[in-house]
């Protein structure tokens, strides 16, 4: 039992998160301060979650006046973790969003495992029918509604978990499940990626500064199909090197949707990509790419967006999938926080992202989640 109280961080306390006094003994080990629950039911049945903050954080001796710990309870929960950038964490993390029971939601949903994924991995990519075709349709218009609704939010002051509440609003308003909801575990409803971090970002109390960069990266599930797009956005006025990166993984992405057609490669879609980021000083993530989406959520094709990928397959009507480039100031790799799901720049320097899902036709490709021209990026 510690001294210190701070309000219970269970993602489902059952008591209204009261200010507690049981610390997770891992965590005072570690020397990572704030994780503290109201009994040992909230402790147990938080642990999946909790325990993603262990790995990786650096043993240290705790400290009387601890810099990690602000004066509103808030705090950094990864101990000495190195981070890359000036970017930091600000927890606790507010309870997991409730999605009403009358919504239809994947399979993962109850317990974080995409089974269906699983069991259809390395499965050529499927060929929608003309309904399913229309569902996609529907299901890519009600996420690009609910990007735009956040992008309104963003402005100085406002956080990340403001922002994952609009979002989660937005989409049980329209009947969907917000796809990110526990896929894999992740905690939120909504992917908030700012600066440095590439993607993944984990929606928190950190507010929004002027001159940052965003990316929000909207996913939800109608009628049994998955929507997936994403755009990065300024908060105030932002420098030309932000600019420059937002402006480039526009191009990039714009200029790879040029090729997409019956009897197209995938792999040929990094051939575009990433020539056009060199160019403009930028380099091209290889960790991550984009991906099939109908029913299931990640699926085939895998669509890298580098140069002398080895990419397979063949672009045929019906088919639905993802291109996403993620774009650096710096050097392609990265590195993740010890959440395990926010992938931060190697090097600290800024990334941009944008994403549509599209459909192949038979007479080129249908942007299904197409959204209106933005003045910033022309």
């Amino acid at each position: 039992m510690s001294g210190v109280a701070i309000a219970c961080q269970s993602s489902n306390c059952p008591n209204g998160h009261p200010p507690s006094r049981l610390e997770c003994p891992t965590c005072n080990k570690l020397g990572i301060k704030g994780s503290y629950f109201c009994g040992q039911d909230c402790f147990k049945a938080n642990w999946k979650t909790h325990k993603i903050i262990h790995d990786n954080a650096t043993p240290r001796q705790p400290l009387l006046d601890d810099p990690n710990i602000n004066r509103d309870g808030t705090f950094n929960p990864f101990g000495t973790y190195q981070f890359t950038g000036t970017l930091r964490p600000v927890y606790p993390l507010s309870p997991r969003r409730i999605v009403p029971e009358n919504i239809p939601r994947p399979d993962y949903a109850k317990d974080g495992i995409p089974i269906s994924e699983n069991r259809r991995l390395g499965n050529p990519p499927r060929v929608l029918s003309p309904d399913e075709q229309d569902k996609m349709r529907y299901a890519c218009k009600l996420g690009r509604e609910v990007l735009d609704i956040a992008a309104a939010a963003i402005r100085p002051g406002i956080t990340t978990d403001e922002i994952d509440a609009i979002v989660h609003q937005a989409t049980i308003d329209r009947g969907a499940y917000p796809s990110p909801l526990n896929y894999r575990n992740f905690p939120k409803s909504v992917c908030t990626s700012i600066n440095e971090v590439i993607c993944h970002g984990i929606p928190d109390k950190r507010k929004l500064q002027e001159g940052d960069i965003i990316n929000i990266d909207i996913s939800l599930y109608k009628d049994g199909f998955h929507a997936d797009l994403n755009e990065t956005y300024p908060v105030g006025r932002i420098d030309d090197d932000s600019k420059r990166v937002m402006r480039t993984a526009r191009k990039c992405l714009d200029e790879a949707i040029k090729l997409c057609k019956p009897g197209a490669l995938f792999r040929d879609l990094g051939k575009t990509i990433e020539p056009i980021a060199r160019a403009n000083g930028c380099s091209v993530v290889r960790t991550y790419c984009g991906h099939g989406i109908n029913d299931l959520f990640h699926c085939t094709p895998n669509i890298p967006h580098y140069a002398k990928n080895k990419a397979v397959g063949t672009m045929k009507p019906g088919i639905c999938f993802t291109i996403e480039p993620m774009i650096n100031l710096g050097h392609w790799d990265l590195e993740h926080w010890p959440d395990n799901w926010t992938s931060v720049t190697i090097d600290g320097k800024r990334s941009a992202q944008f994403e549509e899902t599209l459909l192949i036709t038979e007479t080129g490709v249908e942007i299904l989640t197409a959204g209106k021209p933005r003045a910033d990026l022309e």
